[in-house]
């Protein structure tokens, strides 16, 4: 079976000690693509590594994370435009807005998204959306820009069906990781209601390990475990989710 991981911090410092044995044990569970998403600029550099380590297998994004908006917004969107303007890149990611840390750069990380968004309707490429406690702004926002070809994912979704299926309509992806394993997280409701057609898998690695690794390190190998959680839920065959979500991801990423 083929997995793809659509959202992992292979770069992370919590992978120091064993990163390549790391995602040699991804590729070696089937997991033959794992898409970086960039931080902010301290985070390019081994991000870029990766990708020339892992050639087709390790692959980035480039953008600001809404909890990195700061005093210097302005430099870090620099960085991200030039960047973008230089090489390719698969999606502008991780970009959005997090309601639940701190509230002190609401506004400005509103502009860093709606200018991330642009980037992404210029050069042709999707944009992955962090949303934490801000599934409905998010949503409000890409439909205040789609202009019917902007396409993405709403990375670790947490919102509700309604939301889920609002998202499915505007022809955006749920990006679905170790939280659908988790007891009361809401998510299989979700899955019950929403087609594997509008699903991703990813892991968000280091963060959010499924069951029965919770509360643990999470990598990449561990998308299989996810994708046995949705087969339950759904009633299908692993073998099924494992297609149509690596499917899913390949047109999300504009690879076919």
């Amino acid at each position: 079976m083929n997995w793809i991981d659509t959202h992992t911090h292979l770069y992370s410092h919590k992978f120091e000690s064993d990163r390549t044995e790391m995602i040699k044990r991804a590729l070696e569970a089937g997991v033959s693509q794992l898409f970086m998403p960039n931080i902010d600029s301290s985070s390019v550099d081994g991000m870029l590594e990766l990708e020339a380590q892992f050639p087709g297998q390790c692959l980035p994004m480039m953008g600001l994370h809404p909890c990195d908006v700061k005093e210097n917004v302005e430099s870090e969107l620099a960085i991200v435009r030039e960047w973008l303007s230089k090489r390719k890149f698969w999606a502008v990611g991780e970009i959005g807005l997090d309601f639940y840390w701190e509230k002190t750069f609401v506004p400005q990380q509103y502009d860093a998204f709606r200018e991330q968004i642009k980037l992404a309707l210029e050069h042709d490429i999707p944009i992955a959306i962090h949303s934490r406690e801000s599934t409905r702004e998010c949503i409000d926002v890409v439909k205040e820009l789609h202009n019917g070809s902007l396409t993405g994912v709403f990375h670790c979704f947490s919102g509700s069906v309604a939301e889920a299926k609002e998202i499915a309509e505007m022809g955006f992806y749920l990006g679905i990781g170790g939280v659908v394993t988790f007891k009361k997280s809401g998510l299989e409701q979700v899955m019950e209601e929403i087609s594997l057609e509008h699903i991703v898998l990813e892991t968000d690695a280091p963060y959010l390990a499924p069951v029965p690794y919770r509360g643990k390190r999470n990598e990449s190998a561990y998308v299989p475990l996810v994708g046995e959680k949705i087969a339950d839920i759904k009633n299908l065959k692993i073998e099924d989710v494992a297609a149509i979500t690596s499917m899913n991801a390949r047109k999300l990423f504009k690879m076919l």
